[in-house]
């Protein structure tokens, strides 16, 4: 697969969207770039609730550290500053939202230029040209 970006989805039974971030069980984290999407991985947790304990979107947050973005049905005002200063985008949808048909967005997407969030997670996955500092080396410093 050609570089490609993660994204979480907050899901029960792996069609569609239909839990809210806080209280989910199960993220479906697949890999996609403008031709191809890819499921990469299942990540589950037990029984959380709705309660506004804060402490439990460490674990989830932490385990979508390379996700570019997460989808889900509801998510609270601590959670998506919590995301956003990880670098995660948190994307509402509606309840019932296809997998699928969010993945054929988000490529198309991708083909027709990236929105500004897509823009910045796909400059933050290139790596940096650390070779740069080998041609400055080699050009000398006169002062």
């Amino acid at each position: 697969m050609a570089p490609h970006l993660k994204i979480a989805f907050a899901t029960e039974d792996m069609k569609q969207i239909n839990q809210h971030f806080g209280s989910a069980k199960t993220f479906a984290i697949y890999a996609i770039n403008q031709d191809e999407h890819t499921l990469v991985e299942v990540a589950e947790f037990g029984k959380l609730e709705q309660d506004g304990n804060e402490d439990k979107l460490a674990s989830k947050i932490a385990l979508l550290h390379d996700c570019a973005a997460v989808y889900c049905e509801a998510i609270g005002a601590s959670a998506v500053r919590q995301l956003m200063a990880s670098g995660i985008q948190p994307v509402k949808v509606y309840r019932g939202s296809l997998i699928s048909d969010l993945l054929c967005d988000f490529q198309n997407e991708l083909r027709s230029g990236p929105s500004a969030w897509v823009a910045k997670a796909l400059a933050r996955q290139a790596a940096p040209d650390m070779s740069r500092f080998d041609r400055l080396e080699a050009e000398g410093w006169d002062e």
